[in-house]
């Protein structure tokens, strides 16, 4: 099955694609072994700095590696490339999927810079899953104890959604709908599910909704939003915080110990006990 198989298939039997991030071996270790015990396809995405650190094309060895030794689906995503030399970057690397982030710039020029990547991808390779980002999603990728505040203006409105994908072309929409990256420790707000379901229906059934910023999520949030139409949910930070606390405490555990895959091994469990409960809350299990 090809990507958008399974995109439609989300919609169709009301589940969603678990997309995790990865910056070194462990961590795409621990999203693969986990999906392959559950027998889920599964994204894996590097945002610009973790793509810089890993490198392009160690990533997609690594990638390719892991795919022949499990035999399942792994698609490789670009996530939240903001600027167009590095959108060109990762489409003439081989990469599956692509994350063209222009939502800090207004509608217009975030129009214009998503289209001309979406053609430049899609000449490139026609199969290229291509996604656009459209209203403000607050936060980054961390522990955040500050409050922060979510303005109306930070919202998509389900008619400029509508407008955005007719004019950019874009496989994929990753909306504002009121989630925060990173985990929020003084966060009440909520995920205004109302207004998924509209941005859906505004939309059309052959694009596809994103939910970014899926870490610290309640599980009964995941199922609502999935429930209005949601295809795909992003969770890095809950697995960044899984393997650096436990890697702390091992640390403690084993002050002597200088081995670093014994060191390591309890995070890439942290990591996937992580991992296996959005998986099992997005509805993705045995769906191979």
């Amino acid at each position: 099955m090809t990507i958008k198989d399974y995109l439609k298939d989300t919609i169709s039997n009301c589940w969603a694609l678990g997309h995790f991030n990865f910056s070194e071996n462990d961590a795409l270790r621990a999203i693969v072994e986990s999906a392959a015990e559950l027998k889920t396809p599964i994204f894996v995405g590097v945002s610009e700095n973790e793509r810089k650190h890993i490198g392009i094309k160690e990533t997609i060895a690594l990638v390719r590696a892991f795919r022949e030794e499990f035999g399942i689906p792994i698609f490789l995503n670009a996530d939240h490339h903001k600027n167009f030399e590095a959108v060109k970057e990762v489409v003439d690397a081989g990469y599956d999927a692509i994350l063209a982030d222009f939502s800090k710039l207004p509608f217009e020029e975030n129009i214009k810079m998503t289209k001309q990547s979406v053609e430049y991808a899609k000449s490139k390779n026609p199969d290229i899953i291509t996604e656009g980002e459209l209203g403000y999603v607050r936060g980054e990728s961390k522990i955040q104890t500050e409050v922060i505040e979510i303005k109306p203006e930070d919202l998509t409105k389900p008619e400029e959604a509508a407008q955005f994908v007719k004019e950019t072309g874009v496989d994929l929409l990753a909306p504002a709908v009121g989630n925060i990256h990173g985990i929020v420790t003084n966060n009440s707000g909520t995920i205004d599910i109302q207004r998924i379901g509209d941005i859906k229906k505004a939309i059309g059934e052959n694009i596809y909704l994103v939910l970014h910023g899926g870490s610290g999520l309640s599980e009964l949030e995941f199922k609502n939003a999935i429930e209005a139409g949601v295809s795909m949910v992003h969770i890095n930070t809950e697995i960044r915080v899984a393997f650096t606390e436990s890697l702390r405490k091992t640390l403690q555990e084993m002050p002597e110990e200088t081995t670093p895959y014994k060191v390591m091994a309890p995070s890439v469990l942290a990591m996937k006990k992580v991992i296996a409960e959005k998986l099992k809350i997005f509805g993705s299990v045995n769906r191979l």
